[in-house]
């Protein structure tokens, strides 16, 4: 995987092919029984399953087919930032790549990033991959709870609103990069089973028992996969993503067993219109759409997101003391492209940080961040940031939609319900 959370090709010679692959081999190797210790450490704290209800939720009989949620107050989601004396009412826990990537893979590898990296609202490099915000940003700041800590930071993180294991470049296939899911999850059980273990002990852990059940759990992940693929014959990239789709199941499912009842899922966005698709050489345009968009990129991010809708409603069906939902950002990362005149977009194909002009800004080997880079000036109204991740006036107008409920399944719910929402679950024997 490239800086910029695209999926790269590392290219060498046989005999250092076969020494990178042994090393890829005993680094698995090594986390496989790190992770099967943690996951073993875990289970000791894993909580009973209880018939009539779980911690806050509060489960009664309904009739339909299908819960609903019960909010406790809409004002009581919107509260002022924690004070440093007492841990925010707000817990999240982040799963994902460089779309929600706060400063993680800048932590791991050491990166020092230099300005234009953040440089329109925090005027200083954070480890974000854009000018500014990103989409988990402003849910934080919707929800009035502190922007989300990297898990990996090691100075300056602070947990008691949650944790993010975001890493650039993640994939959810095991085995893609460094920090795939697998591993954020593993993480995670690893970060529960330390605080239980400090509770059990009369110490104060970022998050207490409560913390973890109350928290959301938010998953955004999947574009690595699908770029990793592409080159493949289409029917081929079909046929990969079920297995993608089912990690993050999972995923899902492993949090649920350890006591998560609040799950936020986003699909992927429009990868046939990100500068950095739309500048591989191609033979002629046959294959761009009548927004100068590549067909083929984004019908394979529109079946992953079937699926992964498909996949959800199955886990809402069976895990009916929980809320999960769906939230479709390829609608809204679509019309940054196809509706770029109401957004105030002149370029939206274009990449504001990169290298060649248009029509994309966007060479392969010399990036955002070069020493070569043009540069858009600051309040530009432009989509893409580096040619693969977005601007923050990109990620705002993302975000509005995100958190209008309007691209939920179900239908309008929003992230702020799932604060202090309880759950009345189904009538099994509804007709």
């Amino acid at each position: 995987m490239t800086s910029n959370g695209a999926a790269g090709v590392a290219v060498a010679g046989p005999g250092g092919a076969k020494a990178a692959a042994a090393l890829r081999l005993q680094h698995y190797l090594v986390m496989a029984g790190v992770a099967a210790a943690v996951v073993l450490a875990c289970l000791r704290y894993a909580p009973p399953a209880a018939a009539g209800g779980y911690g806050f939720l509060a489960v009664a009989p309904r009739a339909g087919a299908a819960g609903r949620l019960a909010h406790a107050g809409a004002g009581d989601a919107r509260r002022d930032p924690p004070t440093a004396a007492a841990p925010s009412p707000v817990v999240i826990f982040n799963f994902g790549d460089s779309n929600s990537d706060t400063g993680g893979m800048a932590a791991v590898n050491g990166m020092n990033l230099n300005l234009p990296e953040g440089r329109t609202f925090f005027r200083r490099p954070t480890g974000r991959l854009s000018d500014g915000r990103l989409v988990i940003d402003f849910i934080c700041e919707s929800l009035h709870t502190p922007y989300l800590s990297p898990y990996l930071k090691a100075l300056g993180a602070d947990f008691r609103n949650g944790v993010n294991f975001a890493v650039g470049g993640s994939t959810a296939s095991p085995g893609g990069s460094p920090f795939s899911l697998d591993v954020q999850l593993h993480q995670w059980l690893y970060f529960r089973a330390r605080s239980m273990e400090m509770i059990d002990l009369g110490q104060k852990p970022p998050i207490d028992r409560d913390g973890f059940r109350r928290a959301i759990y938010t998953i955004d992940i999947g574009q690595n996969d699908l770029s990793a693929y592409m080159h493949l014959p289409f029917d081929q990239v079909l046929a990969k993503i079920p297995s993608v789709v089912a990690q993050i199941k999972y995923t899902i499912e492993t949090l649920y067993v350890h006591g998560g009842r609040k799950f936020w899922i986003h699909g992927t966005g429009a990868l046939g219109c990100l500068p950095q698709k739309l500048a591989i050489p191609r033979a002629d345009d046959a294959g761009l759409d009548a927004h100068g968009c590549l067909t083929a990129y984004n019908a394979a991010a529109r079946r992953f997101n079937a699926l992964l809708a498909g996949a959800c409603a199955e886990l809402r069906r069976r895990m009916v003391d929980a809320a999960l939902v769906f939230v479709d950002v390829y609608a809204a990362k679509y019309d940054l492209v196809a509706g770029h005149a109401a957004h105030g977009i002149a370029r939206p194909l274009m990449a504001c940080c990169g290298h060649g002009g248009p029509p994309y800004n966007y060479h392969h080997f010399k990036a955002c961040m070069s020493a070569e880079m043009q540069l858009c000036d600051v309040g530009a109204r432009f989509a893409s940031w580096d040619g693969v991740h977005f601007t923050e006036a990109a990620n705002a107008i993302v975000a509005a939609k995100v958190l209008s409920g309007d691209l939920s399944t179900p239908r309008g719910v929003t992230i702020a319900s799932l604060v202090n929402a309880t759950l009345v679950v189904a009538n099994n024997n509804d007709g």
